[in-house]
């Protein structure tokens, strides 16, 4: 069995190699780089998480080896530029797999998911200040290539670990009521685009520690509200075209009432499940 998955992988390689062949292979392949690639990685992380919360396996089997192929890409970059191939990237991730669990594989303890998480947390502190002159604030090695939202929460957990945090989620909604405050005051100063950029950053970060507080993940709470809104806005499409009109000849007061209906057909549907 193990052999038969060597031998798929070792197609895959064999597939990216030809790919990216400056003699015979495609031409876009071989012009990418890492830099070109990695909005590619970035789409197609979220693509397996979007077929997650579809609850579609079928597509996630497929989008876990889109996912895979990037890696393969990157790995073959690399290798041609000498640094390492793809099977430095697995021993490195085995290595740090065994590292990082002793409690499963060096006959060590560990009380429950949560104290594990703290001794993760810990390992990887470790290891960057090992090394030589790592950065050894308590916000090192939060990823930059992050998106905005998921950072802020990366963060806020590690500010968290440090102490600086609200002990529970009640000033939270009094600093998200603050910064709401200063949005609406910039609104009404007008004094430029960058303050009210900072002053809307402000909420959205606040947000995203209300929802670390309240122990929802931020970015599956905001998929499921973009969900929601596409969901209930192509049915307000669709009940406009079933009485023969269009929403952008409508009014808001008009294209609410749709909205309205919308949201009472899903609410009846609901309840009738």
């Amino acid at each position: 069995m193990a052999e038969a998955r060597m031998t798929v992988i070792g197609d895959l390689l064999e597939i990216m190699a030809r790919l990216r062949d400056p003699g015979s292979g495609c031409p876009w392949d071989v012009q990418q780089d890492f830099a070109s690639i990695a909005p590619y990685t970035i789409e197609e992380a979220y693509e397996v998480a979007d077929a997650i919360d579809r609850g579609d396996l079928h597509d996630l089997k497929d989008e876990l080896g889109d996912l895979l192929f990037q890696v393969v890409f990157h790995a073959r970059m690399a290798e041609e530029g000498g640094h390492f191939a793809f099977d430095d990237v697995v021993a490195a991730i085995c290595d740090k797999m065994v590292r990082r669990h002793p409690h499963v594989f060096a006959g060590t303890s560990v009380a429950d998911a949560e104290a594990q998480t703290v001794a993760w947390e810990e390992g990887k502190r470790g290891e960057r200040e090992a090394k030589s002159g790592a950065d050894t604030s308590a916000l090192a090695g939060v990823a930059r290539g992050l998106p905005e939202w998921q950072r802020a929460v990366k963060l806020q957990q590690r500010a968290a670990r440090v102490g600086f945090d609200w002990p529970d989620v009640g000033p939270v909604f009094e600093k998200l009521h603050e910064e709401l405050d200063e949005v609406r005051e910039e609104l009404v100063k007008g004094r430029g685009h960058d303050a009210l950029e900072d002053e809307i950053g402000d909420v959205l970060f606040v947000c995203a520690n209300l929802s670390r507080h309240a122990r929802v993940d931020f970015g599956a709470a905001l998929r499921r509200a973009n969900a929601k809104f596409e969901r209930r806005f192509r049915r307000m499409e669709a009940m406009a075209a079933a009485d023969g009109l269009s929403l952008d000849g409508m009014n808001l007061d008009q294209q609410d009432t749709y909205w309205n209906r919308a949201k009472a057909e899903e609410k009846a549907a609901r309840t009738k499940g």
